[in-house]
């Protein structure tokens, strides 16, 4: 058996998640697995007949977590799981879902066939950052999707200066810039008009939000190198700006603050049933035009 421990992490907000919950459980005990329920997943479903356990217990433990709810849910499972070797699996119960790819209704059938060992599996990059201000560091996080820098409230554009391993770009005015990975690309980077990234590429996207200067395009930099992004002046004195590592957010930054991206040290392992696409999946996301394929008409 490839995952003999697996455990089970569902979206806190949602209502209705104990019932597939307890579905997965019973199906996955049925072949033999250990099942844990993360502590917090437990509180909000009233499920207690499973064994509840922390993530910090479930990075010891576990082989397999299976994610129930959004690409949110899934964001913070994996950040909370990068230092560990657990693999990730994403059950849809939210809305778009581009990283909770299985469909809730396939999802027994679906994590039958990964227990079984029929599933591909893929590395996902995730990059790291931190705020400084004269050399002290502020605030740093991890990221699965993007490290945005903004504007605060109604204040006016930021003015900000980027470099590429110590080499000057650019300087610009905008509402803000996204500095995102490929699984990021079709996240708050694609509202932007910044372009889909292959997952497997290693590359680092910067996408500026709202520029003043519409000649001012999204660029794709290797992941090899630092960017770093320099706060040099606010839109207004009573303006502000924040950072977002996907959703853990520095919101007291000021003129002078400097902000320094590059990919993390770990990776997000995922697993996809046998026959994954990652084409599929944006002909569905984004309602590309297309002649139906069997696969899609399966899902």
């Amino acid at each position: 058996m490839h995952f003999k421990t697996v455990a089970l992490i569902g979206r806190h907000q949602d209502t209705g998640l104990d019932a597939p919950l307890r579905q997965l459980a019973a199906m996955l005990q049925h072949a033999g697995c250990t099942v844990l329920l993360e502590a917090e997943t437990a509180r909000n479903t009233g499920i207690t007949e499973l064994t509840l356990a922390s993530y910090e217990d479930i990075g010891q433990r576990a082989d397999l977590a299976v994610v129930m709810g959004g690409d949110g849910t899934m964001l913070g499972a994996a950040r909370k799981l990068a230092h560990s070797n657990v693999a990730l699996i994403g059950i849809n119960h939210g809305r778009l879902g581009f990283i909770t790819d299985i469909p809730l209704h396939n999802a027994n059938d679906a994590l039958a066939s990964v227990i079984n060992g029929q599933f591909e599996s893929e590395d996902r990059v995730l990059l790291e950052g931190r705020v400084t201000r004269e050399g002290e560091t502020l605030f740093s996080g991890l990221a699965l999707n993007d490290v945005v820098l903004n504007r605060a409230g109604r204040g006016g554009m930021i003015e900000v200066r980027i470099e590429f391993n110590g080499v000057f770009m650019y300087s610009q005015r905008a509402d803000g810039l996204i500095v995102a990975t490929p699984t990021g690309s079709t996240a708050y980077s694609l509202s932007a008009n910044g372009p889909v990234v292959y997952p497997d590429l290693n590359a680092i996207l910067l996408v500026p939000v709202a520029p003043q200067t519409l000649s001012n395009r999204p660029i794709v930099l290797p992941d090899t190198g630092t960017l770093t992004l320099t706060i040099t002046a606010l839109g207004r004195v009573e303006s502000g700006a924040s950072v977002h590592f996907d959703m853990q957010t520095w919101s007291d930054c000021q003129a002078g603050d400097q902000l320094d991206v590059r990919r993390a040290e770990h990776t997000v392992r995922f697993i996809h049933p046998t026959g994954y696409s990652f084409f599929s999946t944006l002909r569905r996301k984004l309602h590309w035009n297309h002649m139906p394929q069997p696969s899609d008409e399966a899902e």
